[in-house]
């Protein structure tokens, strides 16, 4: 772990502590990027300028092919749904059941409302148009990510659903991320990806179409792009690296406990897996157990750059200070392996997902409980929340006054409009107020 396995002895207000939260949520802050950016800034110009051929170029570049044609066959996608094991098929069938079951709650609803002197005034939701999704590739392969972009995208409504994805050196795209793709009902997918997928996506090319919307998470090229793209298209979030804390009491399973913080570490070597616990000797044996379980570990490489570099054990005096330190760092990902867990989330303010007990460990949230596995990281859950339905939504607000309304609030509003300078915003009242007659 941290510093060697280092067991940080945590009071209240610990100064040592805090740095080191500090430190892990700011491992990869977007403003101390400046050569990425520039190189991200050119990416983006070149893709509005040239089109398909700077996708060709780029995706020639950074992942060894050109990618003719962009996008990948319909026959491709029930090829790939075929071709899936049985077993794997009905998981994930599984998974979009509860992922479509849960989301479908989120959809919300609109209100009209009549005012004291008749007039209505409410809200109407509806989804965008076109969303453009964007699944990683590189270290693993996400079909998770598929159906978590796509099937909120789908329940709000969206009428076009666009995927980019990037290939491997032959071309060609992990066939479970296909399956999930066929089975989430996505039929435009692009074999591209990078900050230039998102620049096809934002600005539309050739064979890309121009989406309203952007989700999904990727690499800091991809976060770059989607930062300098907001404003022409909506996004999600700027996603960092994942990352996870555990609350950990004298209930707590030491291989249950390792197991967990394993679970973070094998995405990437900027993951984060961090243990606050009461428990002076699970602090003490947790760094032996993870050794263990690491023997023979198909990702121990990543698994051990990233508790090396990211992971912390901080020993707190009591279950309180464990919920202070949670609250100050803002997780991603929380799991409560502590007594009475559910009662304990009253002391939780700020985090991503709550896994409460045992049975809930942070993967049965990663592929089907149903919530959504896209969450805020880096601290930003202090202000933000998992992707969900209202992503891919908007609503716009309805005003219709009566004549008796503007009548009554008139002179509220002329003086209003008076204080801030703007006589045609208080003549537009005047006139309508003078004499109503004029309307008929």
């Amino acid at each position: 772990m941290a510093e060697s396995g280092k067991i940080i002895d945590c009071i209240k207000d610990s100064e040592e502590v805090l740095k080191r939260l500090d430190l892990i949520s700011a491992r990869t802050s977007l403003d101390s990027q400046e050569k990425a950016f520039s190189i991200v800034k050119e990416i983006i110009k070149e893709v509005q300028a040239s089109g398909d051929n700077a996708l060709f170029k780029y995706t020639k570049q950074f992942d060894g092919f050109i990618p003719e044609p962009l996008e990948v066959l319909p026959n491709q996608l029930i090829e790939a749904w075929e071709k899936t094991p049985k077993e794997l098929q009905e998981a994930l069938k599984l998974a979009k059941q509860r992922i479509e079951q849960f989301h479908k709650l989120q959809i919300p609803k609109d209100f009209l409302i009549e005012g004291t002197y008749g007039e209505k005034l409410g809200r109407r939701w509806g989804a965008v148009q076109k969303a453009g999704i964007y699944v990683p590739g590189g270290r693993a392969a996400y079909p998770s990510t598929v159906l978590m972009n796509a099937i909120p995208a789908a329940v709000a409504g969206v009428e076009e659903i666009i995927m980019t994805t990037p290939a491997g050196t032959h071309g060609k795209i992990n066939s479970t991320v296909l399956a999930a793709a066929y089975i989430a009902g996505i039929t435009k997918i692009f074999r591209i990806g990078g900050a230039q997928a998102i620049a096809a996506l934002a600005y539309g090319t050739e064979s890309v179409p121009k989406v309203d919307v952007i989700s999904g998470p990727g690499n800091l090229y991809v976060t770059l792009a989607k930062k300098s793209v907001y404003g022409q298209v909506g996004i999600d979030s700027l996603a960092g690296p994942s990352e996870v804390l555990i609350i950990a009491d004298h209930t707590a399973n030491l291989k249950q406990v390792a197991a967990d913080l394993l679970a973070q570490a094998e995405h990437d070597p900027l993951a984060s897996a961090i243990l606050l616990t009461t428990e002076i000797q699970l602090a003490k044996n947790i760094t032996k157990e993870i050794n263990n379980q690491l023997k023979n570990h198909p990702r121990e490489e990543i698994c051990r750059e990233s508790l090396n570099k990211w992971g912390l054990i901080v020993l707190c005096k009591d279950i309180r200070t464990c919920a202070e330190l949670s609250n100050y760092f803002a997780p991603e990902h929380l799991e409560l392996l502590i007594e009475n867990p559910f009662k304990f989330t009253s002391k939780i303010k700020n985090a991503g997902a709550i896994f409460i007990g045992k049975w809930s460990p942070e993967a049965a949230g990663d592929y089907l409980a149903g919530p959504n596995h896209t969450l805020p990281t880096s601290g930003t859950a202090r202000f933000s929340s998992a992707l969900s339905v209202e992503t891919f939504m908007k609503c716009s607000s309805i005003i219709d006054f009566s004549e008796e309304a503007l009548k009554e609030t008139g002179k509220a509003i002329i003086e209003l409009a008076n204080s801030e300078g703007l006589h045609s915003h208080s003549e537009s009242i005047k006139i309508r107020n003078s004499n109503s007659s004029l309307n008929d």
